[in-house]
């Protein structure tokens, strides 16, 4: 049984639910075990006893309504896949995965919750995000894309089910810039692959083709 704390109001706050209240505001992202329907009643030994919405809901200041961002620089995460979802949130817990907040915010969560969100989270659409882009830009990019990218993030960079790479077409680029700095950057480890086709990427095009590529990215609405 969780312990509680007395509100100003006199009546009785689990520990945890005072504990999503201050946190309203985060996400992030997967690899674990079971994760549940998003609209199956939580499991008596969940700490908090919060729904998929109720946890989700924490992310929202940040993330969006249901994980539709309104940008710039926070993701979209509706329609990430739940293990991804799972695997960059115990990342960023453990402070194996590089954030800036992120790291702070998932260690208030418990791995049965970090579940449920992935569910609610994986269970939604996900909404392009609407903003300009060079079109002459984007149609370079595109061709960058098929050479560089399309092997492991394929049809464009879109949700394909059950592949584990992140979001990229339609995700707000000051976000995709970000994080591309952080990789290159080392502050987070890039997969040999990445790193290689990155690498040949920046010798062929420069920063340019990295232009292109998140002019692309913006295109697909």
């Amino acid at each position: 049984k969780p312990k509680s704390v007395t509100n100003h109001e006199g009546g009785n706050m689990t520990n945890t639910h005072k504990k999503l209240a201050m946190v309203a505001g985060a996400v992030a992202l997967g690899a674990g075990s079971v994760l549940w329907a998003a609209d199956e009643a939580p499991k008596p030994e969940l700490i908090s006893g919060a729904s998929a919405r109720m946890l989700a809901e924490t992310c929202a200041g940040c993330h969006g309504t249901d994980g539709a961002s309104v940008g710039p620089a926070s993701p979209t995460i509706a329609g990430m896949n739940g293990e991804y979802f799972v695997e960059l949130m115990q990342g960023f817990r453990d402070d194996s995965v590089y954030s800036t907040v992120m790291g702070r915010i998932a260690k208030g969560y418990t791995d049965e919750e970090i579940a449920l969100m992935a569910s609610f989270f994986a269970g939604k659409q996900f909404a392009p995000a609407k903003q300009e882009f060079d079109a002459k830009l984007a149609e370079k990019g595109a061709k960058l894309h098929d050479k560089y990218c399309e092997k492991c993030h394929s049809e464009g960079g879109k949700i394909i089910e059950d592949e584990e790479y992140y979001i990229l077409a339609g995700q707000w680029t000051p976000y995709l810039q970000n994080a591309i700095s952080d990789f290159r950057e080392d502050r987070r480890e890039m997969p040999k692959k990445m790193r290689s086709k990155m690498e040949d990427l920046l010798e062929r095009e420069q920063e340019a083709g990295l232009e292109a590529l998140f002019a692309f990215y913006a295109s697909q609405q």
